[in-house]
This record gives C-alpha cells, structure tokens and sequence, in this order.
C-alpha cells in the first residue's frame, strides 16, 4: 500500500484568525439580536439601575462593527493571500467540473456513495455554500444593520448616509428591514449548525483533516488517493 499524500499548508494565518474572530462575532450577533427582538422581561425598580438589555445592544453593535472590519479584512487577503484563501469569493461556476464535485459531495453527505474525494482546499459543494451563505449573507446583514443602526443614530450620520438613506426606501419601512434582517440571522444559524456537523463528520470519515486545518493552516490525509481540486 502506498504512503499517505504529504500533508500541505492550505490556510494561512489571516484566513483562520478571520475564522474564529467571525464565529466568535457570529455567536454574539445571534444571541444578542434574538434577544433585541425577543426582549427579557422587564425588571423592578429604577431604570437607571437596570442597564441590561443596553449591554446586549451594545454587544450586537461592537460585534456587527468586528463583522464588518473582520470581512474587509478578509477581502483585502482573498487578493493577498494564496489560491485557497479566495475560493469561497470566486466560486468557478461556468466549470462543468465545479458542479460534478457539487453533485458528488451532495451523494456523499446523502450517504449515496461509499467514499467522497479529496481536496486540499474547500470542496465545491462548501465552496458554493459558503459563498452564498456566509459571503452574500454576511454582506446583507452588515448592510441592513447598519441600515437600522444608522436610523437611530440620525440623518446627520454617515452610517444614515450610505445605509439608511437608501436602503430603508428600497424595502419599504425599517420594520421590513428588521424583518429580513432576523430572518437571514436564522438562515445563517441554520447553516452554521450544519458547517460544525459537517467539518465533524468529514473529519472522521472524509480520510483528511478537516478541524486541525483551520487551527493549524495544514491539510493532512490518511491515505494516497489524488486530490481533485477543480481550477
């Protein structure tokens, strides 16, 4: 039997600190924004001395703004960085080759074939999620945040300027706004939920690692099956 292929560095530095910090904004946007729109039940006494529900919009604020940087950030590295750190922002989508990869992680996941293939960066069907999902997704809900964040603040805010002042019309009402905005939160949770299964799973029975690489940056494999990155 032949040897293991050789491990290879996939994930630099910038692309798994912008995965953590993001989860980490994610978890706190998720939770203080349910609470924002399901408020606790109000408290006894003076209102000066209940500050509570201020702390939980304070946190889906500073969390929206590390979101926001965190995607700049991360853009700015999609062009920096190595191939693998703009898969999940040019998706190759006109490659027949792309969609077949799709196809077959779909029969893999469904448990409708026996082995999946390997990759050293993202798989497509991963790809096409997370650039969906987590890019388009995270765009919409940073740009209808600040939307409903730049309301408050006033028309003399720059957040009103280039959010508010178009976004708002284009919808409707603020109400509409906040309403996609609480509904997207829900898709992005849902599919956060499935990303943790499924990097689980993959690491258990995919033959490669998948939750040491994005601590490490290295994709290691467990036998000498070729890789089948799509270019």
């Amino acid at each position: 039997m032949s040897a293991p292929l050789a491990p290879v560095y996939v994930y630099e530095l910038p692309v798994r600190l912008w995965h953590a910090i993001n989860a980490l904004a994610i978890t706190v946007l998720a939770v203080s924004g349910y609470l924002i729109a399901s408020p606790l039940s109000s408290t006894v006494g003076e209102a000066s001395e209940h500050f509570l529900m201020g702390y939980i919009r304070f946190a889906h604020f500073a969390a929206g703004y590390v979101l926001a940087i965190g995607l700049l950030g991360r853009l700015y590295w999609a062009y920096a960085g190595n191939e693998h750190a703009r898969q999940i922002f040019l998706p190759p989508l006109l490659q027949a080759h792309f969609w077949d990869g799709v196809l077959q992680e779909l029969l893999w996941y469904a448990f409708l074939t026996k082995a999946p293939r390997h990759y050293i960066g993202h798989n497509p069907l991963a790809i096409l999620a997370m650039h969906f999902v987590l890019v388009w997704g995270s765009l919409f809900m940073i740009f209808t945040g600040f939307a409903l964040y730049g309301e408050g603040e006033g028309q003399g805010s720059w957040q009103y300027a280039l959010f508010s002042s178009w976004l708002l019309p284009l919808f409707g009402d603020s109400q509409t706004v906040h309403t996609w905005h609480h509904l997207v939160m829900w898709f992005i949770v849902c599919f956060v939920l499935i990303h943790i299964y499924v990097a689980v799973r993959e690491d258990k029975l995919s033959g490669q690692s998948m939750l040491s690489t994005i601590a490490t940056g290295w994709r290691t494999f467990k036998d000498d099956k070729p890789v089948d990155d799509a270019h």
